[in-house]
């Protein structure tokens, strides 16, 4: 079994040459399963799996990495590497546009300022 710390160490090729391994291996194992089928080669299969599915996973995650750092100076980033946050916050206005006045709204403001009240002690 593969541990993701030691995985996240190695370069590209040698993900995709231990992922073949465990492919090979995997295979090997159910056809091991459908001959004689020894409770040992049966019972290595879920790890087998898992190790395949560890090592898929911290590969994505570096080809995501490298993407981003790609893509740090775009203008625009793909939808994928964009922050997911809700629905409702991705459309909510920016602080910008929530501050924006309409000019009618201006020039109410500067007619009608809003008065000052001073108590005498």
């Amino acid at each position: 079994m593969v541990k993701a710390y030691e995985l996240r160490s190695m370069s590209k090729e040698d993900l995709l040459k231990t992922l073949s391994d465990l492919r090979k291996e995997l295979a090997s194992l159910h056809v091991a399963k459908v001959t004689d089928g020894t409770a040992a080669k049966v019972s290595k299969i879920k790890g087998v799996r898992k190790s395949i599915a560890r090592v898929l996973t911290v590969h994505n995650q570096q080809q995501k990495e490298g993407i981003r750092k790609a893509m740090s100076k775009a203008k625009y980033l793909p939808k994928d590497l964009r922050a997911k946050k809700t629905r409702a916050m991705r459309r909510a206005l920016t602080k910008d546009e929530k501050s924006r006045k309409t000019h009618k709204q201006k020039s109410k403001e500067a007619a009608f300022p809003p008065v000052k009240y001073c108590v005498k002690a």
